[in-house]
């Protein structure tokens, strides 16, 4: 039976293992030269991915952190990595293994990893929410990544929203953008009942929950999986989002809804191999 290898590309590591079924294993993590020129950053991978290559490999996924064209291959302004403004991976990773190479953003590589190994097995179409530090959506519609024609679609975050843009308000952002206070303070706070972190938490819950209503509006599905470090908060902004959800205009969809929370170990991994069987699901 053949492996695949998933690699989680981040700002500053590098995660990969051996996806075979339905199983991980040989899970290695490197440091990467964030700040080093785009050789330096790709010797870094190919270091990683030589450590996990096998005669039994069959292909190779990566997850990333920034813009992707998926019909060649490139990424773009790749997060914390300034040197990745415009980079053919694709191109260069088959070059050097001559091997199927899949490569997707991370949000999408998220959803592709629930849907396979996560809360969404079973499901028919769903949506992967990452909330940290912004706003990324992946989307499954009839167990099938749906990536859009330049591999844009589910950009929520981005769609103008009060005076901003939905992913200011509603993500690990607005704790900075509308009270100029770090994140991980207000969790800490909250976790030991301070009101008014309670208060932010459920003014920013209010946001995401619009933010949810619209990605309904859009889609129709009747599942939504919570990733990213804002859902470790999830208790002390559910009644928030909630709300919003119940007056969705349609009753069905909004009785239907399952809100779920991510607890996959290695999503980005998973995720990033996930590229592979979505691509044979693609070919049926």
């Amino acid at each position: 039976m053949k492996q695949i290898i998933g690699i989680d590309l981040g700002g500053t590591h590098l995660r990969a293992g051996l996806v075979l079924g339905n199983s991980l294993s040989s899970i290695v993590t490197q440091r990467i030269n964030s700040n080093g020129t785009t050789s330096e950053v790709l010797k870094d991978l190919f270091s990683l991915t030589d450590k996990l290559l096998t005669s039994s490999v069959e292909a190779i996924g990566i997850g990333v952190p920034g813009l992707v064209d998926v019909n060649n291959g490139t990424v773009y302004d790749v997060v914390n990595i300034p040197s990745w403004k415009q980079v053919p991976l694709l191109q260069l990773m088959k070059e050097r293994y001559e091997l199927p190479v899949f490569i997707n953003n991370d949000a999408n590589c998220f959803a592709l990893g629930e849907f396979y190994f996560g809360k969404g097995e079973g499901a028919d179409s769903m949506v992967g929410l990452t909330i940290g530090t912004g706003l990324g959506t992946g989307i499954i519609i009839n167990k099938k990544l749906y990536e859009g024609k330049n591999g844009g679609a589910g950009e929520f975050g981005m769609i103008e929203y009060l005076d901003q843009y939905v992913e200011y308000y509603a993500s690990g952002q607005f704790f900075k953008n509308v009270y100029q206070t770090d994140g991980e303070d207000v969790f800490k706070r909250a976790h030991g009942g301070d009101e008014e972190a309670l208060k932010m938490y459920d003014e920013m819950g209010s946001h995401l929950g619009r933010a949810i209503k619209t990605i309904l509006y859009a889609l129709d599905v009747d599942l939504i999986i919570l990733g990213g470090s804002v859902r470790k908060a999830w208790p002390y902004f559910q009644k928030a989002v909630w709300q919003q959800v119940k007056t969705f205009a349609f009753h069905q969809t909004r009785e239907s809804l399952r809100i779920e929370i991510s607890e996959l170990e290695n999503s980005g991994i998973l995720g990033a191999a996930s590229l592979y069987y979505n691509q044979e699901k693609s070919r049926t």
